[in-house]
């Protein structure tokens, strides 16, 4: 049995508030209003393909996916969207500040429903991102940006393997 919310489910719910945000937090207290309201809140208009993804992304909490693997999601919730469009809403979302890419791999893109400031482990056989445990990494001596630039920020992925002979657990 899937864990995926349908859609529809979302639309009947009308007591708890949105995923990831405080109780109470949104107006109405229904899901769906306040994924409306957050679009809203970030310049996006709440289209049906916008709140059909956009439940799936943050519906479940902070995760990593990629736009094949929010496009599979979307296809087994019988929702109605291309890969294109997958791509682009992941794009506008990020754009919006809702969700923060990440590039690990040459070949793929990772997005995070979590935007805020935080590290990664990524793990390479597995192709696995994880949030790395607040533990106060630094990094020290930057280079001066170029002439009209500046930092706008630092990420770090420390990117793991299995070593030989190890199991997975």
């Amino acid at each position: 049995m899937s864990d995926l919310v349908p859609l529809q489910a979302v639309l009947n719910a009308r007591t708890s508030s949105f995923p990831g945000e405080a109780a109470g937090a949104g107006r109405r207290g229904c899901p769906l209003s306040d994924l409306r309201d957050r679009l809203r809140r970030a310049g996006l208009r709440p289209t049906r393909q916008r709140l059909s993804l956009g439940w799936l992304l943050f519906g479940r909490g902070d995760r990593h996916l990629t736009a094949e693997m929010l496009y599979d999601e979307a296809m087994r919730a019988k929702v109605p969207v291309s890969l294109a469009t997958v791509y682009n809403t992941l794009h506008q979302f990020t754009e919006a500040g809702l969700l923060r890419q990440l590039a690990l791999d040459g070949s793929k893109a990772y997005f995070d429903t979590n935007p805020s400031e935080h590290h990664h482990f990524y793990l390479e056989d597995e192709g696995q991102v994880l949030d790395m445990p607040d533990c106060g990494i630094t990094v020290d001596s930057l280079p001066d940006a170029p002439e009209g630039m500046e930092i706008a920020g630092v990420e770090v992925i420390v990117r793991l393997r299995r070593r030989p002979g190890s199991r997975q657990s």
